[in-house]
Formats: C-alpha cells, structure tokens, sequence
C-alpha cells in the first residue's frame, strides 16, 4: 500500500505520463540520480489503483533494491510472465531498469507478448540512445523529470505565497511556512539559490550540514554508478580516469553559462595544473575530454545549449554552453559563493524554460549575444538574464541585443532589481522571482 502522504505531488510530471496511460507507447522517465523518477512512479500508481485498477493488475520492481539485483532478462522476462493475469490490461513499472543486462529485450518482449502498458526510470541517457531505439524507435516517450522548481521547492518545503499589502499601500508577496511565520520570498529564493532543488532535501530541512552529505551522496551515485559502472555494462571503457572525470566536472560547474570548447577544455586544465595525477602529466585529446563530457550529459549531470543565429535562422558551430542540472550539487562542488550569481540566475531560468517545455538556445545577433531563445510551436520569447537594471551601463547592455531584433515575438529582462521602469520600447522588465512563480 503506498502512503501517499509521504509523496508530495508534481503535476506537471504525472499529468503528462497520464496524458500517454493505456497507449502503445513505452512511457520512459529519465532525468538525474533522486530527482524524483521513482516517486513518480508511485504516483503513478497510486492514480491507477485510484482509478479502480486492481493491485493484482499492477507489477513494480526497482532494480536497485537487494530483491532483484541479481536477475537477468531472462529470469525477468519470466517473473513478469508468472504474474501476468490472461485477458486482463496489465501494467508494468520498472525503476532503474538500465541495471539489468539486455533488460531492452524484456521490455520489447512484454510489449509483444502481453495486453500492458509499461513505464520504466533510468538515470542514463543512452538508455535512449543507441540500444534502446534499436527495439522501440518510434515506440517510446520520454518525461525527462528535473530537480525542483522555484514553485515545488516552496510546495515541498510547505511554505504557502500570499499577498499583503505593502506600506504604500499596494499588494506585495510573502512566504508563510506551516507555523504562520513570514518571509520575504527574497529570503526564501536565496535558500533555493543555496540549498538547490533535490527533493531529498525536503526531507532534512534546510540544515546546511546536512543538505551537503545528501548531495555528496547523489554526486558520488551519479559519478560511479551511471558513468563509471555504465562504462563497464557497456564494455567500452572510454571513461577510465575517475581523476580527469572529476577535473571536467569541477571546470565545467565553475563555468557555467560560459562560452566553453570542448577542444579547449584539456588545455586550461593543463595551463592550471589541474591535471597532475601521481605520476601522470598531460593534455588529454579533444576526442578523449569530448567523450568524458558526453559521459557527463548522458547522466543528466550538466546540460549542453547551442546557439542560434536569429538572423541567419540557423544553428552555429561555434561555442555553446552549460548549465548544471542543480545548483545546490554547484554548491557542493565548489562551496557557497557571490561572485557568479549572474551565471547562477541563468541556470535556474534554462531550467524553467525547459520545464515549461521549450527549446532553448542561445540568441547571435551580430557580435551580440542574447541569453535564451525559447520556442515551442509557434511561441518565441526572446529572454536576458541580469541580477540588476538599476545601473545604466547594464541597462544598455543588456537592451542591445533585444533592441536589434526586429520581430514582433516577446522580448523580457529578468532580473532581482528592475529597477523603476516595467519596458522599455516594448522590452519588458520583470522581477525573476514572479516570473518563477507564474503558473
């Protein structure tokens, strides 16, 4: 029996993976080490048996409890086979499935052989890569989950946004948790900005010591199990050197929403020192930092964006950037600090454009650089990311850009201090922190 009262909701996720219930498609939720994959499942679950589907028409396994670590396909396959109830729909949940050797052939096997609908977590991209398209292109959608947003870090930390009235006499916001207490949602966005967005967190409270030793933990998983062990599963071994895979995680957690080259990555470690080893001194190839970064990816560890000419309307090969999937794991990487909090209010707004489902790119407007263009359908937001506009040499630099863009789609400067002004010539300026709570 699941208790639901330990699970806190995330619509946004389950209503998608019920958008796709009792369809042919494989339903698969990806997304970092405990990020929420397999409570999402539970939800999932407790929707069905909500919805009048027996326990005995449900069958869940997670591959990472002792129960079931040693179980190949095969005895997989006849596991779920002994429990198939005959002409009855079936419905087959698998957490951490990419555990399991040749686990894919299972799975094509149940969507073959049996009336069900399977659901399946896995903490690695290539489980949609190479292998698993080979059986089911076409045959599967992905639900990518990530690390709480601005508005679930209140939700799960059981602080309620009301409006008050300010001493002028207008509305203003405020967060109130479960005792009453009121904090300016300022306050509470900086222990998002510092605590980050793993719902494990939720769990401890907001007790710095021990928020750390929780992220350790999921760093130490992600490094070992989904790169390092993954490496081994898939018998290549291009990631060996535990070592370099920690040195490019730390530059690239210190870059973020900087215009990196992956070629260019071995050389600044080398020119930092970064990279002695014991006996071992060297650069390491493009080809080899490529792969340790793709390996870093494919974990959902950091995020790559590309960029876009708007002019042109086309995708460059120039330098892209990335963004870490949590910037509590940021913290915990490279300690609490001030200096980059420009670069650190990037990263939460490319991860609320992709919650909001967009596609996001980097904006070249001549030899200027927009932040973020996001579409989807036939929705464009042109978007500049600035801790402050009250300085006026900041206003202008980040106006230019968006002032030399001549299309009618909408054209939005976030900050933590507007200023006095809400547009400029039609270019909005709006408060960071409302526009994370808008809906």
């Amino acid at each position: 029996m699941i208790d639901t009262h330990e699970l806190k909701k995330r619509d946004l996720y389950l209503n998608k993976i019920i958008a796709f219930q009792d369809t042919e498609p494989v339903k698969v939720v990806t997304g970092i080490r405990r990020c929420g994959k397999s409570s999402l499942l539970k939800l999932m679950i407790f929707h069905l048996k909500n919805s009048g589907i027996p326990s005995k028409q449900i069958i869940e396994m997670n591959f990472e409890s002792h129960a079931f670590q040693k179980i190949n396909s095969d005895e997989l396959y006849e596991y779920v086979k002994r429990q198939i109830i005959p002409n009855k729909s079936m419905y087959l949940f698998f957490d951490e499935v990419q555990r399991i050797s040749g686990w894919e052939d299972a799975v094509n096997s149940f969507r073959v052989d049996f009336n069900c609908d399977i659901y399946i977590t896995g903490s690695n991209a290539h489980l949609l890569s190479s292998e698993y398209s080979t059986y089911l292109s076409g045959r599967c959608v992905e639900i990518r989950v990530l690390p709480l947003s601005f508005s679930e870090f209140l939700y799960f930390h059981n602080f309620e946004v009301r409006e008050t009235k300010s001493a002028l006499g207008g509305m203003r916001k405020q967060a109130f948790d479960k005792n009453g207490e009121c904090y300016e949602l300022r306050d509470v966005f900086d222990a998002y900005i510092r605590f980050g967005g793993m719902p494990g967190i939720a769990d401890i409270g907001l007790d710095q010591e021990k928020a750390l030793i929780l992220l350790e933990g999921i760093y130490s998983t992600v490094i070992v199990r989904d790169i390092l062990e993954r490496e081994n599963l898939r018998g290549q071994r291009r990631i060996t050197d535990a070592a370099l895979l920690k040195k490019i995680v730390m530059f690239l957690a210190d870059n973020i929403g900087s215009n990196i080259s992956v070629s260019s990555i071995g050389n600044i470690l080398e020119n930092e020192g970064l990279l002695e080893n014991g006996r071992r001194k060297g650069t390491p190839s493009a080809h080899t930092v490529q792969a340790y970064v793709n390996a870093l990816l494919e974990s959902y560890f950091f995020y790559d964006i590309k960029r876009f000419d708007v002019k042109g309307k086309d995708f460059l090969r120039t330098l892209g950037k990335y963004y870490i999937v949590d910037i509590g794991l940021r913290n915990y990487l490279l300690g609490f600090r001030n200096r980059d909090s420009g670069y650190v209010l990037e990263n939460i707004v490319y991860f609320e454009l992709l919650r909001r489902g967009y596609d996001v790119s980097i904006g070249k407007v001549n030899n200027m650089e927009v932040d973020f263009i996001a579409a989807k359908a036939d929705d464009r937001l042109y978007i500049q990311v600035t801790e402050s506009m009250t300085d006026e040499a900041v206003r202008k630099r980040e106006l230019a850009p968006l002032q030399k863009i001549n299309d009618n789609y909408e054209k939005i400067i976030l900050s933590l201090n507007t200023g006095m002004d809400s547009s400029y010539d039609g270019i909005k300026s709006v408060n960071i922190i409302g526009w994370l709570l808008e809906s």
